[in-house]
């Protein structure tokens, strides 16, 4: 003899789960996602920060010299600190050997053939134009942000 039959009654789904709150696996990638974010804004302001300070530290020096030829030499001062940070005898290096170093790498080279050639002798010389002063200036600035921007 077989068993009776069983009173099985119609399959019926369950309530779909609700979307919130979600599950504690989105919980932690939102937050993995937030510290990243966070880390990278800080990052960014932090070097932002930096660059500003490394700006206003090359405009204060070259604004405190007296007269265009010290405002040349602090130039080249704030170059070779600069350089040391990316060739170890960089602020050693004189004549064309410097003034090549001051190209290398640079999307526009203007220090062998162009305002920076100033540099070899503004120093040394009893009187300078503001206007070669002037033109060298924004050169001198990006390449030692550059440089200070290398670590």
């Amino acid at each position: 003899m077989s068993p009776p039959p069983l009173p099985l009654r119609g399959m019926h789904p369950g309530a779909p789960p609700p979307w919130w709150p979600p599950a504690p696996g989105w919980w932690l990638l939102a937050a993995v996602l937030l510290a990243l974010a966070l880390g990278v804004a800080a990052w960014a302001w932090h070097r932002r920060r930096r660059r500003l300070a490394w700006m206003r530290l090359f405009d204060a020096s070259v604004d405190a010299a007296a007269d265009p030829v010290a405002q040349v030499a602090a130039m080249s001062d704030l170059l070779r600190r600069a350089a040391r940070r990316v060739r170890a005898d960089a602020d050693r290096l004189q004549g064309e050997d410097w003034l090549a170093l001051l190209d290398a790498g640079a999307r526009l080279p203007g220090f062998r053939a162009g305002p920076g050639r100033l540099l070899l002798d503004g120093p040394f010389r009893p009187t300078l134009e503001p206007a070669a002063v002037a033109a060298l200036r924004p050169l001198a600035r990006a390449r030692f942000l550059q440089w200070m921007q290398a670590r």
